[in-house]
């Protein structure tokens, strides 16, 4: 075994990988740039070195600079984790070429496996079932209509190149095709050097399904239990499970045998995935192949009790895998969630800034990998992804109640992240049913013809959480109320009850409490729904709340300020005002205030890197025109202009950085 290796990375993964390496007794080494000094993975390893600046084109992507970073401190191997460099044939290369041991597959099966023609070509050699299309270069729009005639539509544009989604476009008629090749294209291009399109039939309402596939240097190939990705946003992961709802024994032997063919077929070694869809009629298609390890392989750890970055290890350092396919099995469920520096409330754009306070849930069967803690900065420069939550139970339903009470404790602040939009997901009845597509977040979370009310019952507990804390806080509890000298059958007989009126925005709730606050136990009603509570000691309370409702123990995040109270429970984020009936009536009377806004401004809606100026002084705009091309955290967006006007200023310009509300143009109106 490996006694250094260095680790190609940052964030969650290169801690993720620094822990199995500590349990091996393999002494690690950390590459950062300049925005990464403090980061965790770089104080958690043995030792660590500085690479270059904060763009990863100057330092995470900088293949000499890794290398020779490896060479100088005496590394046997290294281990590029995720994203970045792990799929990069050329790299792999120079790795091997400087003596030094790629954890991974070689690079000729990177390089086959990497290229989205190729690796089909290969997966229809091996057998594995394929999905109706050309494969081969689009040459250009004419070409594009006739292969889709051919094939039906909708039909689905690919980059050969790359992943994550940049590039793909759905063509559901004609008319689209023109501009939506010649956008698949400019992405393609920009995303991966690299402008090859191909074509194939868009599968309607499908299931993303993977198969965990390890494979050593010795011909031995055997695969895991699948996983199932279909919940995603924008063709990326939001929560990932295992097993799959939808694979019974029969079609998960189908698929995993298949898969190792294909890992075969590739002369694949290490761990890796075989990406498939499912359709609805339950045939599977290939889809892609992985090369590296997938964010989502701790569900598949969760349920095997296998270590898979210790596998990949050992493959690395030529041992022969001890498992054999009979050998392979699982128990119970697993979810993940990934928790990410986004704000859904502004449409997903990217958070940035310091991680001011921070507690991971903890428990049996709970697993956080995070590559954050307090006082870590989050930038502009890297992938949004801060943390990722695991849970597992025996049953699906066991494992995601752990999930949403896991979600409920888990406590972020100093940014925005996407952690109560996961909860929201992991509580939607659809999910709960396990009814799930790839078009899951496009039908249930965005389309507000299908919004679905929160339960009454979750609804009921976040507002007589508030309203405690909103009662103690008047210091009620101390001073107003009296033990309790008789409490039967929940009759309301009690002298000392407070009654409350709680605006929940959409809902307007009655809330009757007493309680003694000695035994620190009340009955709360919530329009005559009766709760039985038992509280913490308010004097250690903070931001998080743990109440025992009804004999079950429930978490919340409560900020407070006055009679304003916001609350995030089960998915559930929202503020509420707290009244007596006296000012519940006059609150009726007062005005409520109006958000002023320029309309002669163009501000930025995030911090990030401007890519492009798609306007100059003087032009006419419209209002939704993009004007600007911002970039952060690995994404692309455009900035349209608020209003119709001539352009009287630009303020900034191409490779400028910016900050949220920073004016980017003025208008004439």
């Amino acid at each position: 075994m490996f006694e250094k290796i260095l680790i190609a990375n940052r964030g969650e993964i290169a801690v993720r990988i620094n822990r199995t390496c500590k349990k091996l007794g393999i002494a690690t080494v950390a590459v950062y740039s300049e925005a990464d000094t403090r980061s965790l993975h770089v104080l958690e390893a043995d030792e660590a070195v500085l690479i270059g600046k904060a763009p990863a084109t100057e330092s995470y992507l900088s293949m000499d600079k890794i290398i020779a970073a490896a060479l100088d401190h005496n590394c046997q191997a290294i281990h590029p984790g995720y994203g970045f460099l792990s799929e990069n044939a050329d790299f792999c290369t120079k790795v091997s070429d400087a003596g030094i041991v790629f954890i991974g597959p070689p690079d000729k099966a990177i390089a086959s496996m990497g290229d989205k023609l190729s690796s089909k070509a290969l997966a229809e050699k091996a057998g594995v079932p394929i999905v109706p299309g050309h494969a081969a270069a689009l040459k250009n729009a004419e070409d594009a209509l006739a292969i889709a005639d051919r094939i039906g539509y909708p039909v689905l544009l690919k980059p050969s190149a790359g992943g994550g989604g940049k590039g793909m476009r759905i063509v559901y008629s004609k008319d689209q095709m023109e501009s939506s090749l010649s956008s698949s294209i400019q992405e393609t291009k920009k995303a991966f050097g690299d402008d090859t399109i191909f074509m194939e039939k868009f599968i309607e309402n499908p299931r993303h399904v993977e198969i965990q596939v390890i494979a050593d240097s010795h011909g031995n190939t055997i695969y895991l239990v699948e996983r199932e990705c279909s919940i995603q946003r924008r063709y990326q992961k939001v929560i990932e499970e295992t097993p799959s709802p939808a694979v019974d024994e029969t079609l998960r032997r189908q698929m995993g045998e298949k898969a190792c063919a294909l890992a075969r077929e590739a002369g694949y070694t290490s761990a890796g995935t075989i990406e498939y869809i499912l359709g609805p009629d339950k045939n599977f298609y290939f889809l892609e192949m992985n090369t590296r390890l997938q964010v989502e392989h701790p569900v598949t750890e969760m349920v095997t009790g296998l270590d898979l970055v210790e596998l990949q290890l050992k493959i690395a350092a030529g041992e022969k895998l001890e498992l054999q396919q009979e050998d392979v099995h699982f128990q119970g469920w697993a979810i993940e969630a990934r928790i990410c520096a986004e704000d859904p409330s502004r449409g997903f754009i990217p958070s940035t800034g310091m991680i001011t306070r921070y507690y991971a849930p903890r428990g049996g069967n709970i697993r956080v990998d995070s590559g954050i803690q307090p006082g870590s900065v989050v930038s502009v420069y890297y992938d949004s992804m801060l943390a990722k939550v695991i849970t597992r139970g025996k049953t699906r339903e066991a494992a995601r109640t752990r999930m949403v009470n896991a979600l409920n404790g888990y406590h972020i602040e100093g940014l925005e992240t996407n952690l109560y939009y996961a909860n929201t997901i992991i509580n939607h009845p659809a999910f709960i049913r396990g009814d799930l597509s790839t078009d899951f977040i496009d039908q249930y979370m965005e389309n507000p013809n299908n919004a679905v009310k929160p339960l009454q019952e979750h609804m009921h507990h976040v507002v007589l959480a508030a309203t405690l804390i909103y009662h103690n806080r008047q210091s009620l509890i101390r001073h107003s109320l009296k033990p309790m000298t008789t409490l039967v059958g929940g009759a309301k007989k009690q002298k000392d009850e407070h009654l409350y009126v709680v605006n929940g925005g959409d809902d307007v709730y009655e809330l009757l409490l007493w309680g003694d606050p000695e035994k620190r136990l009340w009955i709360v009603f919530v329009d005559d729904h009766e709760y039985h509570v038992k509280t913490p000691d308010f004097e250690f309370y903070r931001r998080r709340l743990k109440l025992e409702i009804n004999g079950q123990a429930y978490r919340f995040r409560l900020d407070f300020s006055g009679n304003f109270i916001w609350g995030a429970y089960c998915g559930i984020t929202r503020t509420f005002e707290i009244y007596t009936p006296r000012e519940w009536a006059l609150a009726q009377y007062m005005p409520k205030p109006e958000k002023i806004t320029a309309d002669n401004i163009l501000e930025s809606p995030m911090p990030g890197l401007i890519v492009n100026v798609l306007a100059k002084k003087g032009d006419r705009v419209h209002r939704g025109q993009d004007l600007v091309i911002m970039e952060s955290m690995k994404m692309e967006s455009g900035v349209s202009s608020p209003c119709d006007g001539d352009i009287e200023e630009i303020l900034v310009e191409p490779g400028q950085a910016v900050e949220t509300g920073d004016v980017l143009i003025k208008f004439t109106v």
